[in-house]
This record gives structure tokens, C-alpha cells and sequence, in this order.
């Protein structure tokens, strides 16, 4: 059973296959309008969401299937009468995948470890791969390649969306340099960061966790950031994670270091004036809702091979 739970178990094989089907249906969707047709996915909030929930239901609908959004705050589950071993065996009895969008990553483990059909992770604490994938089609669409990339990310560290990223990117052979505050709070968890050297290793690119935002964006060739205030950070902390975030922001004169032909990427939602000015976001060299479009088809081509290996 091939689930996604995070991008460490996926072969870089596997991920280019996915990439290739992301383009495919991107260009031709029309030759997928029947590809889910009597299929069903059911959908696990914990986290809210606009693009993973609109991607994914739109994504199942435009492919002839059925979506089902389960939000756990009114739930049993959610409430702490169902264990999620329990829920994994009967969802397997009732739908043919599942998506989960959670605050802990065991959460998703367990699921999978226990479900009869793929289990998506759509978002954890420690992980983001569905996003990366759609940030790799990307990258690839504005650049022609993907080795040898040079992926500049400013900002917070230690949040899902750095750890998919140094994955990511150091299995397929772009070079991933994260600059971010120093301190275990801000920094990716040395766990990922070993496995990222590991990969990269084998595939000849390099990895760099700097704390100044100039060396990692130099002649970069993407420049990305997230939130600093992510769903999990209590709104009390904004004025403190401001402090310490402001000399990571993407402005104009950060992103004139990197290469001229340099793009913009951040997974949204973006706020202006925080983690990018909005001359940053708002300018020519930002991608983001190109990227963020990378959403659809990169959800659709998971599905779809998750789906083919089940049907194996």
C-alpha cells in the first residue's frame, strides 16, 4: 500500500512520475474527466484551509469522483470518543482514499499504519508534502529543470513546509539553503536536516542552514518563504515573532541578490509587509498564485497514482 504520508519514503523516481502526471493533467485535463469515476475521497480537517480543501474537491469532481469533507472540531474523533485506529478501519470499509489535514504528525502515521487504502498527508505539524510536490511542478514549469537549482527559503525554519522543502528538494538534486533565526525555535529539526544531507549526497546538490538571509539568496534562483505566524502559533506571539523574523523578509533589495531571473514563491496565504513586502508579492517576479494553481493538478496526480496502485 503506497500512502504520502511524508516526502522521506517516496524514491526520487516516484516523485519525477508524479511530476510528469501533474503536467499531463495540467495540459490535457480533459483525458482525466473520467479518471476517478465512482471513486470516493474523504477528507480530514483538523487545520482549516482554502487551497487544499478547494484543490482537492475540485480536483475529485473535475475527475468524475466524489469528495467528502469530515471536520474533526465537530466529530466524535475530534472529540476524543474515536481512536484513529478504529476510524482508519472503517473508513477503509467505506471510501477508496482519505486526505487528513492535522496538527500531529503521529496522527497521520497512525492512520496510515492502520488504513486498507492510501492515506494523504495534506498537512502536519512536521510536514507538507503535498505542497512541495505542486512547489516542484513549479519550479520546474519557470525554469525547465530541476537539478541544480538554487532554492533560496527565508524565514521560519521549523515549520512543515521548510522540512518538505529541504526533502524535496535535496532528493531531486536542487541545492535547498534555509536561512532562519537561530535557536531550536526557529531552526528544522536536525532529524530532517540529516536525512536532507543524506539525499543530497546521492544526488550531488547541497544543503545550507545559514542565519543570514543574504548568504542563502544569493544568485538564488527561487526565493521562498512562509508564514510567521502559522495556524499552530498563538496570536499573542506576533509581536515577538515580528522581532525576530523581520531581517528574513523578502523585500526588493534580497531578492536583487538573487539571479535576475530569479521567481518568488510562497505557499500562502501571504501577508504583506511581514514575511514579503508587498512589492515582493505583488511584483514580476512572484509565482505564487501560479503556485498555488500547482495545487489542483499536483493533488490530482497524487490521487490518481495513489488510486493505480491500489487498483493493482
Amino acid at each position: 500500500m503506497l500512502h504520502l504520508v511524508s516526502m522521506k519514503e517516496w524514491p526520487p523516481q516516484l516523485i519525477e512520475e508524479v511530476l510528469d502526471l501533474a503536467d499531463a493533467v495540467k495540459r490535457e485535463p480533459a483525458r482525466f474527466a473520467t479518471a476517478m469515476a465512482g471513486q470516493t475521497l474523504l477528507m480530514i480537517f483538523e487545520k482549516p484551509s482554502l487551497r487544499t480543501r478547494v484543490s482537492f474537491e475540485t480536483g475529485v469532481t473535475q475527475m468524475g469522483g466524489h469528495a467528502i469533507y469530515y471536520d474533526m472540531s465537530t466529530s466524535p474523533l475530534g472529540a476524543g470518543k474515536e481512536n484513529i485506529a478504529d476510524t482508519a478501519r472503517v473508513i477503509s470499509r467505506y471510501v477508496n482514499i482519505v486526505m487528513a489535514r492535522l496538527f500531529k504528525h503521529e496522527v497521520i502515521v497512525e492512520l496510515a499504519r492502520h488504513a486498507t487504502i492510501p492515506v494523504i498527508n495534506a498537512l502536519t505539524d512536521h510536514a507538507h508534502p503535498t505542497q512541495i510536490l505542486a512547489d516542484l511542478q513549479t519550479i520546474r514549469e519557470k525554469k525547465g529543470r530541476l537539478k541544480g537549482v538554487k532554492v533560496a527559503y527565508c524565514g521560519d525554519g521549523r515549520n512543515n513546509v521548510t522540512h518538505s522543502l529541504l526533502i524535496g528538494c535535496s532528493k531531486l538534486g536542487l541545492d535547498i539553503r534555509v536561512a532562519c533565526p537561530d535557536g531550536t525555535d526557529y531552526s528544522p529539526a536536525p532529524d530532517v536536516i540529516r536525512s536532507a544531507l543524506g539525499f543530497a549526497k546521492k544526488a550531488g546538490s547541497q544543503v545550507l542552514v545559514t542565519h543570514d538571509a543574504t548568504e542563502a539568496a544569493r544568485d538564488a534562483d527561487v526565493v521562498y518563504t512562509d508564514s510567521w505566524m502559522s495556524y499552530h502559533v498563538a496570536h499573542e506571539k506576533l509581536e515577538e515573532r515580528v522581532r525576530v523574523f523581520t531581517p528574513y523578509q523578502v523585500t526588493a533589495a534580497l531578492m536583487a541578490l538573487a539571479a535576475p531571473d530569479a521567481i518568488f514563491m510562497n505557499c500562502l496565504p501571504a501577508l504583506r509587509g511581514f514575511e514579503q513586502t508587498a512589492e515582493v508579492m505583488d511584483g514580476p517576479q512572484s509565482v505564487v498564485f501560479d503556485e498555488a494553481e500547482n495545487r489542483l493538478h499536483a493533488h490530482k496526480a497524487i490521487l490518481l497514482r495513489l488510486l493505480g496502485d491500489l487498483k493493482k
